[in-house]
């Protein structure tokens, strides 16, 4: 752990950086299931603005302690006993007056580095504010999905529409309406486009790692370049998508110009940001 990427104390998550430009995050709160609370949010929050700024870290891969689940999300009972709770309304539960993927999720934190997601388990409902804005999410065969919101009486409207971008929107819509009563298999989440590969769950660690050191070999600023274009088209029409797609090669591949090193190539400033 020896990077600036390192250096900030986490309480919820471990953070290892392996020396081939990929950092590696882990969810390590197993004995909830790996589900997020206020602490686990400040500490993306922290650590998102770290990889953004940190030149050592050109990928990440983010993956999750124990045996039972990457992550099942909110911490609904911590949550509950939490009176100072500056994100819940006391006279209904579970309505939210905050967005947790603001701290969660890379894409919202400015952060345009390839992250990788290695998903074992069970994944559901808040998870999908790390899995739907992921590059690359891969999974084993064990792998289940499912959104449990409506079980237990709450609109179903943040993570399935991110979701929606990324796998069919019939598959979408089925989770969410279904909740607990249905989950997703591995081979369902690789059909729909939600994971691009079902991995044996003895390897899924070691791939995740393969794809994140390929992406951190190739030039910073090119990489960077593309996972920016890709996602920000996804907020425009595809004629206005097309002809932005010119402007990001013509800024973010300094590649040849003016002896500017492969290995080394950075974006401005402002194009990281």
């Amino acid at each position: 752990m020896s990077t600036d990427a390192a250096s900030p104390s986490y309480d919820t998550i471990l953070v290892e950086h392996t020396g081939d430009g990929v950092l590696t995050v882990t969810l390590n709160r197993p004995d909830v299931l790996n589900a997020f609370n206020e602490a686990m949010r400040a500490d993306f929050g922290r650590l998102w603005a770290t990889v953004r700024d940190d030149a050592s870290v050109r990928s990440v891969v983010l993956q999750a302690a124990g045996d039972r689940a990457f992550s099942t999300g909110l911490d609904v009972t911590e949550r509950m006993a939490d009176a100072d709770s500056p994100w819940l309304d006391r006279a209904a539960p579970f309505a939210e007056h905050e967005d947790p993927g603001h701290q969660l999720s890379p894409k919202r934190n400015a952060v345009w580095k390839p992250v990788v997601a290695a998903v074992h388990g069970m994944c559901a409902g808040g998870a999908f504010y790390w899995v739907a804005d992921c590059d690359i999410v891969i999974c084993e065969p064990g792998a289940t999905f499912f959104d449990p919101h409506v079980s237990y009486g709450m609109v179903a409207a943040l993570e399935p529409i991110a979701l929606s971008y990324r796998m069919t929107f019939s598959d979408v819509a089925r989770m969410a309406l279904l909740g607990l009563s249905e989950r997703m298999s591995a081979d369902r989440a690789l059909a729909c486009g939600l994971v691009t590969e079902v991995v044996p769950a003895d390897d899924l660690r070691a791939r995740a790692a393969q794809l994140a050191a390929a992406m951190a070999r190739s030039p910073a600023a090119a990489i960077e370049g593309t996972v920016k274009a890709l996602w920000q088209s996804r907020d425009s029409g595809r004629s206005q998508a097309i002809a932005t797609a010119l402007m990001y090669t013509q800024v973010g591949n300094p590649v040849g110009a003016d002896g500017l090193d492969r290995a080394s190539a950075r974006p401005p400033e402002w194009w990281v940001r």
